[in-house]
Formats: structure tokens, sequence, C-alpha cells
């Protein structure tokens, strides 16, 4: 499939308010290994190739690892991630498919066993920004190239 509208020229003041976003998930205290499993987690769970390939690029670039990468999808069954990241990693799950299971008050606590109010705050935007950008990219017919 070929990109179906070039989104970025046809709307650029509101992707430029995407990008500023993602400005602001940077300068979060949420370390950027984690920014970037969180994005490949939901990617994986919405069938986002294009941000699948992008993302674990750049989880490699900054020195994560394959192992850690390639068994994100089973991280309950990992002892490789800490309890930090699999609270965020649930929580990232939870956020993604928020009309089945919602965010009971249970994940709430133990999130914030972990993270502060802002660093939760900072989790749900991140969560929600790729989201927003696997639903973007999926709808507007991104596909992930080789290179």
């Amino acid at each position: 499939m070929e990109q179906r509208i070039d989104y970025y020229n046809v709307a650029p003041e509101a992707l430029k308010i995407m990008m500023e976003m993602e400005k602001y998930s940077k300068t979060t205290g949420i370390d950027r290994k984690l920014r970037e499993l969180i994005k490949i987690r939901a990617s994986q769970i919405n069938g986002c190739a294009y941000c699948l390939n992008m993302h674990t690029a750049d989880a490699r670039k900054m020195g994560e690892t394959e192992q850690r990468i390639y068994c994100i999808s089973a991280w309950q069954e990992c002892e490789f991630y800490t309890e930090v990241e699999k609270v965020a990693l649930e929580l990232t799950e939870h956020v993604t498919l928020i009309p089945t299971k919602r965010v009971p008050e249970e994940l709430y606590q133990r999130v914030r066993e972990h993270y502060d109010e802002k660093q939760y705050v900072d989790l749900i935007l991140i969560i929600n920004q790729i989201n927003s950008w696997n639903r973007i990219s999926i709808s507007m017919g991104n596909t992930a190239t080789g290179k």
C-alpha cells in the first residue's frame, strides 16, 4: 500500500502540534529506552508496521538489546525487564486496549509505587501519543520499508 495522503503537507499545523508533543516527551523523566519500548509495544498491539520499524530501529540506536526488543510482546514472562518497566508496559497495554481493559485501580496503584504524579501523567501522554501516531500511520497507508 502506498501512502494515501501527504498529511505533513496537507495539515502542517496539526503535525507541528504532534511533533511538539514528541519534543515534550523527550523532556520527561521517563527513560528514553523505556519510551521506545512503550512505542514498540503499543505499535505491536495496534499492528502498525511503520511505527514498529521506526521504533525498533530507534531502540537499537539507543543501545537497546535485540533480546529485549524481540521479547517485548511477552514481557510478563521475562526476567530482564525491571519492575519499573513492567508496570509501564502493562499500563501501555491497558491504555492501548482501553475499551476492554480500562485502567483498574489496582494497576494505577502499582504504577504509582514506581512513578510519581507527574511521571504518571507523562506515561499516559507518551502512550497516547504513540497510539495517535499508529492510527494516523495506519489510516494514511504508511508501510514499513527495508533500508
